[in-house]
């Protein structure tokens, strides 16, 4: 009997371990209001890096900073982000242009919008300089472990408009050259908890720092009329 109870809890324990819901991690509460926006947590020092001017959010990433789980195993969590605390069960649009600061040998330095929820669980849409160094829409899904989706390269913008958007059940992410014609990247079942945080943060994986802009930053309760167009 004493055998099968302590195997019983090993298992349990063991169960535990794997599971990606008990990985435990620490958001500061941080009350900011920056671009329009009352953001609540922050993560990694965010507060420390970001300030206004004239509507315009600058958000100064360290080098060697990202977020990203590799499928070989490789945690990167060093990246800042700042958050803002919403009702996941309500419809949302989330939007703002975002500015990288794109550099000679800045490759994967970015501009971001995150849907984040834990750190096995969250979504990043980021506008990235590429290996090639073209300016490129890239997309992050984890669960777990992330994928990375390298979408359209924009090589002559310095600066897109990007937008998220659900009504509850489904998620959508679109881009725009000018904030009026947007296109969809992509579109999945909303299948976050009821608590979500979205965030924006700038990331510098390599040797140079990352000095990105965001404006036009909005929040508001509505979803797009089509998920298809983004409208």
């Amino acid at each position: 009997m004493k055998k099968i109870v302590f195997l019983s809890a090993f298992l349990a324990l063991a169960a535990a371990a794997c599971s990606p819901e008990t990985e435990s991690y620490s958001l500061e509460a941080c009350p900011l209001t920056i671009g329009g926006i009352s953001f609540t947590h922050s993560l990694n020092g965010a507060e420390a890096l970001v300030s206004e001017t004239d509507g315009v959010v600058t958000f100064a990433a360290q080098p060697h900073t990202d977020y990203f789980r590799d499928p070989d195993g490789t945690v990167l969590d060093n990246a800042a982000i700042l958050f803002k605390e919403i009702d996941n069960t309500r419809p949302f649009t989330f939007q703002a242009r975002l500015t990288p600061g794109f550099t000679e040998k800045g490759t994967y330095n970015a501009a971001a919008l995150y849907v984040f929820s834990s750190p096995v669980l969250w979504q990043k849409f980021a506008f990235e300089q590429d290996e090639r160094g073209l300016h490129r829409v890239v997309s992050v899904r984890t669960m777990d472990t992330s994928d990375d989706n390298n979408h359209q390269a924009i090589p002559d913008s310095t600066s897109l408009w990007y937008k998220i958007s659900s009504d509850g059940q489904r998620m959508g992410f679109f881009y725009s050259l000018d904030g009026e014609l947007w296109q969809m990247v992509r579109l999945y079942r909303n299948n976050y908890p009821e608590k979500v945080y979205l965030g924006i943060s700038s990331q510098a994986p390599g040797e140079d720092a990352c000095v990105s802009h965001f404006d036009k930053l909005s929040l508001s309760e509505g979803v797009v009329s089509s998920f298809r167009l983004g409208e």
